[in-house]
């Protein structure tokens, strides 16, 4: 059999994280500054998947330039252009010339796990089952594909359901043979006018193939909305490990886990972990409260901030209340009057500029 590779869905539009995903690919969003992305390429890698595939749409030369060939992640990349966003299992059909006849583990690009696809895998790799899906439990099935399953084996799947047929929503990782290909090929679009995964894994049912089911391990995110990236940035950060690369001064409090990259610096300022601080980024008489991460090259002046993301090159200064809850585009502007914090909240996309007059 050929060895094993992978497959990463980095296109659609990411309408629902709008404004921001106007000028950015939804996939390379900052979570704990490292794009979403990069947690899926990281766990297939850790897998032995270093043949992966990446598929792409409008968004295709920026993912290409920020994640290059592969080197820097240790694999190698082939990137796919799918033309129009018409479902998962067209963008497996798309990819089906780099695919071949090899098994594969698809991924989408906006979905974090916090234990990677890892026992995905070896599940697959050990029974043998011409697919393997990740389930997790949910409370509003209705969003999602869902599966019914009996003793390991699913038996029934359906897309976003109207009466939902079970609680076990299809988590964004599945693995296939190339069994899955033929079933794909003959597909017609669902009621959505998209080709459906969960269509095509039901085809193998109906086939009499078999097909297992793991449970997500700890938690699971998909960022497809502005409050899921404001999760998952702080699931992660749960978990951040303390770096200081950067200098912060004598007048600055730092407590908590908190990372400083190369070349940040921090004056007379309040940092109160967990708080990713990512490279060259500047800090004064600020405080920066828990679950933040602050982007490479931000300047942040006179500004109270916590639970929020501050992306690459934003500026922030004298603002007379507390930033929370909020999403910051790159090279976004916020300025106003310093006066005493309360709070407001925003997601401001890329370059906007916001003054605020008390």
């Amino acid at each position: 059999m050929p060895a094993m590779k992978a497959l990463i869905l980095s296109g659609g539009t990411g309408t629902r994280l709008r404004p921001l995903t106007y000028t950015s690919a939804k996939q390379l969003l900052p979570v704990a500054n490292r794009p979403i992305v990069a947690y899926a390429i990281e766990s297939l890698v850790s897998c032995g998947l270093t043949d992966i595939g990446i598929v792409v749409g409008d968004t295709a030369d920026e993912v290409r330039t920020a994640l290059g060939d592969g080197s820097q992640f240790h694999c190698r990349f082939t990137y796919i252009h799918q033309e129009k966003p018409l479902g998962l299992a067209h963008a497996v059909k798309t990819a089906q010339p780099f695919l071949g006849d090899a098994p594969f583990c698809m991924f989408l690009g906006d979905n974090l796990l916090r234990h990677g696809v890892g026992d995905l895998v070896e599940r697959f790799r050990d029974n043998a089952p011409e697919a393997a899906i990740l389930l997790a439990e949910v409370p509003n099935p209705g969003q999602f594909g869902v599966a019914v399953v009996e003793r390991g084996q699913v038996v029934r799947l359906v897309e976003k359901p109207r009466d939902p047929i079970s609680p076990y929503a299809l988590v964004g990782a599945y693995c296939f043979t190339s069994a899955i290909h033929p079933i794909i090929n003959a597909l017609s679009p669902s009621w959505r006018n998209e080709y459906e995964i969960t269509d095509a894994i039901q085809g193998l049912i109906d086939n009499g193939r078999r097909v297992d089911a793991s449970f997500v391990d700890g938690w699971w995110k998909d960022t497809g909305r502005p409050d899921d990236l404001l999760d998952a940035n702080r699931l992660v950060l749960e978990e951040l490990q303390s770096r200081v690369a950067g200098s912060a001064d004598a007048a600055s409090v730092v407590t908590g886990r908190v990372e400083l990259g190369d070349g940040a610096v921090v004056t007379d300022s309040v940092i109160r972990g967990p708080v990713s601080i990512a490279d060259n980024a500047r800090i004064s008489h600020s405080y920066i409260g828990p679950y933040t991460s602050i982007g490479p090259d931000a300047v942040l002046d006179h500004v109270e901030i916590e639970n929020s993301v501050v992306m690459a090159e934003a500026t922030i200064a004298n603002l007379s209340r507390r930033i929370a809850d909020s999403l910051i585009g790159r090279q976004a502007h916020i300025h106003g009057e310093d006066r005493r914090p309360s709070t407001f909240r925003v997601v401001l996309g890329d370059r906007s500029e916001v003054h605020w007059v008390p």
